[in-house]
């Protein structure tokens, strides 16, 4: 099926993100695996974090205000197409994403400010969006 066709459910997490940067070779900070989400990623260049807004520490160097979708999964990961069916109707509305991809399935995290375009760019290409029960 055309990644443009496919339809899927997102669930808008209740919390508030940053996405930190840290030093290729500094330490994982305790803040950084705390909370129901979080994802830490590792590479040559830099230490990612992203973590719920409350949790990072004043002078660390990051970008707050976003808001997390998760995709209903779980999809085996030679799967084609889920999220360029998700990332196409965001591109169209101009709206930025940070994608996170685990074993079973994705996080799309776009601003707050684009929250409200996002889930209507998203629900006109014919996604389902739900709350999180403590949204």
């Amino acid at each position: 099926m055309p990644a443009a066709t496919r339809h899927f459910e997102l669930t808008l997490l209740a919390e508030r993100f940053a996405i930190s940067r840290l030093a290729a070779d500094a330490s994982i900070p305790a803040w950084a695996t705390r909370g129901p989400f979080f994802s830490v990623t590792r590479t040559g260049d830099e230490l990612s974090i992203v973590s719920e807004l409350t949790r990072v520490p004043a002078g660390v160097q990051s970008q707050p205000g976003w808001r997390a979708f998760k995709v209903h999964g779980p999809f085996i990961l030679s799967e084609i197409g889920v999220l360029s069916a998700l990332a196409t109707p965001l591109a169209e509305a101009k709206i930025s994403l940070f994608a996170i991809s685990t074993f079973d399935t994705d996080y799309l995290l776009v601003g707050a400010e684009t929250l409200s375009a996002a889930i209507n760019a998203l629900g006109q290409a014919g996604h389902t969006i739900h709350r999180s029960a403590a949204e």
